[in-house]
């Protein structure tokens, strides 16, 4: 029997008033994060198909196979498996072209799939979900006894992310003065509002997560290498420019967390293994994004490609 096993039947604390704050704080983020995209933001696509969609395969495809797969392998209890498929169903994290610029990746490239991520998202990450979890027997049980309605996952997550994305995008069209000066000061706040959300989390449940944090780190550790590793073999192996395969790496190894999260204490009641991995999640991508983004910084000369003006 798996000792970690008592992970699928504890619950974490966290407060209606908590999640109400958490659900905003996520909001402001990606309305932060839209402030930085134009429509013409989306015309990536026509002008650069290649690696838009090779982000895209990356990202809402193989990630979420190459998780089923791990999950086979490893094994993790249902709770955290079910954590891990809800992490791959996620968009790219906020941070993501603060990342690839750091490391001299395509900037131009990042935002665009930071744009289609988030708003395709609303869609996907549903799908993604019941999908992947639905074809792994313990989670597809687990499920089962939730009771999960995927339309209520759908509605939580166009109200969280699509609408707060289509008002940044909208004021940085209509007001780009305003936007300009807004997003400076949202993108620093949205990481520290992101962490403290996490630390409060942390701190509210400090016995389970120091009862379980070495096991669950081994799973986040082994999940995130492999989303590094898929986004950075599909650009490599496609023969993308350097600074392609840089935002490839970025923007699959990085993941909203944050939604997952949110998703978790509304219809999971924070069921352990799925808060503690996905909370953990949101903690490790961050330093191992940000090493990534150092080393790539400190070797390479940064490589940014600027959309045409």
């Amino acid at each position: 029997m798996n000792p970690s096993s008592d992970l699928d039947t504890i619950w974490l604390n966290f407060s209606p008033s908590d999640l109400l704050l958490l659900n905003l704080a996520l909001a402001l983020i990606m309305y932060g994060v839209a402030l930085d995209l134009r429509f013409k933001d989306f015309a990536y696509l026509a002008k650069n198909p290649k690696s838009f969609f090779l982000g895209l395969f990356s990202q809402f495809i193989l990630l979420p196979f190459l998780t089923w797969c791990l999950v086979l392998v490893m094994q993790p209890p249902p709770s955290v498996a079910l954590g891990m498929f809800l992490v791959a169903a996620c968009p790219g994290g906020n941070v993501s072209n603060f990342l690839s610029s750091m490391a001299g990746g395509n900037t131009a490239l990042s935002v665009s799939l930071t744009a289609f991520s988030s708003s395709s998202s609303i869609f996907m990450t549903p799908f993604n979900f019941a999908l992947w979890a639905g074809l792994y027997a313990p989670t597809s049980n687990l499920i089962r006894e939730i009771g999960l309605d995927y339309m209520d996952v759908f509605f939580t997550v166009a109200l969280i992310l699509g609408l707060p994305l289509i008002l940044g995008i909208l004021t940085r069209q209509y007001l780009p003065v305003w936007a300009e000066r807004f997003a400076k000061i949202l993108k620093p706040l949205s990481i520290v509002i992101f962490l403290a959300f996490v630390v409060i989390a942390f701190l509210g449940n400090l016995d389970l997560f120091l009862r379980y944090i070495e096991m669950i780190f081994l799973w986040v550790f082994a999940h995130n290498l492999v989303a590094l590793s898929t986004g950075y073999l599909t650009g490599k192996i496609s023969g993308l420019p350097l600074a392609d395969i840089k935002t490839l790496t970025i923007e699959t190894g990085i993941q909203n967390s944050g939604l997952g999260l949110v998703l978790i204490f509304t219809y999971f009641d924070g069921l352990g293994g799925m808060a503690i991995i996905t909370a953990l999640w949101g903690i490790w991508h961050l330093i191992s994004g940000l090493t990534i983004a150092s080393l790539w910084k400190s070797n390479v000369a940064p490589a940014n490609l600027e959309l045409s003006k």
